[in-house]
């Protein structure tokens, strides 16, 4: 529930780009995720980090295309997130040698410290060249190929990337049961 939940406002953004264009889109993906920090702070849950970050970038690269009528903003958006998770994972673990991911996960499964920091750096990898993909579709396709890219191709290459993750976390779970 929880990833329909953060994929709230691509999905709205997408509906709306289909319907009315990329800057009532933009407006509509501004709104709705202020929308979601009302919704959990109105209920009296912990707002995420993550949410408060994507909120800012949003209703700064957004307001820049509506304000200046140029769309080039709103493509920099996801590559400045995907950017900037890659940063804070890849500079936790080397200037401050703590691992988000382990801090993340930790609690559910047990490896070893070579591990994590591979599982780190991974996600570290895959973010950096999420951004640079989402650039390369943005600047080199329609608007229309780059909005079903940011929906479709977005999720589809984080399932794959989570499913290659699970591969990677199988061999440990299968050694801890086995002992």
């Amino acid at each position: 529930m929880k990833f329909l939940f953060d994929l709230f406002p691509v999905i709205l953004f997408f509906i709306a780009f289909k319907v009315q264009g990329i800057y009532v889109a933009t407006a509509v993906a501004i709104a709705a995720s202020v929308g979601q920090i009302c919704w959990l702070w109105l209920r009296g849950r912990k707002i995420d980090t993550m949410l408060w970050v994507s909120l800012a970038i949003i209703v700064v690269f957004g307001s820049a295309t509506l304000l200046l009528h140029d769309e080039t903003f709103i493509k920099w958006k996801p590559t400045v997130l995907y950017w900037l998770f890659a940063c804070v994972l890849g500079a936790s673990e080397l200037l401050f040698h703590r691992n988000l991911i382990r801090k993340m996960l930790g609690e559910q499964i047990q490896l070893p410290d070579p591990a994590w920091k591979k599982l780190n750096f991974s996600w570290t990898g895959f973010f950096a060249g999420m951004g640079f993909l989402n650039l390369y579709v943005a600047f080199n396709f329609p608007t229309d190929t780059w909005v079903n890219f940011k929906l479709f191709g977005g999720m589809g290459l984080m399932l794959a990337f989570v499913i290659g993750q699970s591969l990677f976390l199988a061999k440990y779970v299968e050694q801890k049961e086995s002992k």
